[in-house]
């Protein structure tokens, strides 16, 4: 099988190297892609010494079976055609796709059979902070048909890519050294600070990215639950985190919503407050797992219950939920191990 990576040289593009090197990914062949900038740079992918090719309008992606692809909407809506041309699979973790009826909008905990349906050869890959709320959502969902969610995440720097981080990075060295902290990659500083603003805004004053996930987790349920969101940047490097309040047509009971969440898929509980134990973003960099905690009825609303969530959103709210999709796809034979 020949896999091809577009955007490898970024923060996501890196994870997708490991994740493929650590799940021992069946790939016969490497290829990849990249910008004019970081053409001719070499990686190492499983073991092979890989050099990376300027993204073109070309016959590369010709007998490549599955292409993982994580370099921006609008590069994956120019080069989707080049891509797909000769029968690629492209698996897109930008949102240029995931609201394309055409398109499955895929967490593979949650509905891995939308992924044998792609009349544009396209998966797309969900907005990290969908990804790890609504596998936390479907857990719940099985038990009692979710009637609304409320929903305040916590992202890392990590969020806006590898420029992100060494922005948060470069503010905490220059402070300790007193210099003038540069602000670049975000609205504000985000060196001790939070900022209420992560994508642009719309009409209805919901940043765009708070729009995702209520659009995105009707896509993915397919039933249009309404979902209220605030998203927020904190200064973390690394791993999102999510405080979730939910209402289903049935009371949800703690114990009944924590063996869900044992249950589910992907899903570690980390819920004792009393020993000060519960999911941090510190503990949950790096790993696979969206890890859940916190668990209460909502004092405010009878029948409803809120919790927290954490999980490393270059993990499983990208790179990690896209070679879930392959592998589902080879499970069910779609794609063919040559």
């Amino acid at each position: 099988m020949k896999v091809a990576l577009v955007g490898a040289s970024g923060a996501v593009g890196s994870e997708f190297i490991k994740i493929l090197e650590e799940r021992r990914f069946p790939a016969k062949e490497f290829l990849l892609f990249g910008s004019k900038r970081s053409a001719g740079k070499e990686l190492n992918v499983c073991g092979r010494l890989c050099q990376i090719q300027e993204l073109k309008d070309n016959d590369a992606f010709k007998d490549v079976d599955i292409a993982f692809v994580s370099a921006g909407g609008s590069t994956s809506k120019e080069f989707a055609s080049v891509i797909t041309r000769y029968g690629a699979l492209m698996i897109d973790n930008s949102s240029a796709y995931r609201m394309d009826k055409e398109v499955p909008l895929v967490v593979p905990e949650v509905n891995p059979q939308d992924a044998l349906n792609t009349p544009k050869k396209i998966i797309a890959n969900p907005n990290c902070s969908t990804i790890q709320m609504v596998v936390t959502l479907k857990a719940l969902d099985n038990i009692s048909p979710l009637q609304r969610v409320h929903v305040a995440t916590y992202q890392a720097a990590s969020g806006a890519g590898a420029r992100g981080m060494e922005e948060l990075q470069a503010q905490a060295l220059d402070y300790a050294q007193g210099k003038n902290l540069k602000i670049e990659a975000f609205s504000s500083q985000l060196l001790f600070n939070v900022i209420p603003h992560i994508d642009f805004f719309s009409d209805q004053d919901y940043t765009n990215e708070e729009l995702k996930m209520h659009r995105e987790t009707q896509k993915i349920l397919h039933r249009a639950v309404p979902v209220s969101a605030t998203c927020v940047r904190v200064p973390v490097m690394r791993a999102h985190s999510e405080a979730i309040w939910v209402k289903a047509e049935q009371p949800l009971s703690v114990e009944v919503a924590k063996n869900a969440f044992q249950k589910m898929p992907g899903v570690s509980l980390i819920d004792d407050p009393q020993a000060k134990k519960y999911p941090m973003p510190l503990l949950a960099s790096g790993k696979d797992d969206i890890y859940v905690g916190r668990i209460r009825e909502d004092i405010a609303e009878e029948g409803a219950l809120t919790y927290w969530c954490v999980a490393d959103q270059i993990r499983k709210g990208a790179a990690l939920n896209a070679v879930q999709i392959a592998e589902y796809l080879l499970d069910q034979h779609v794609i063919d191990q040559k």
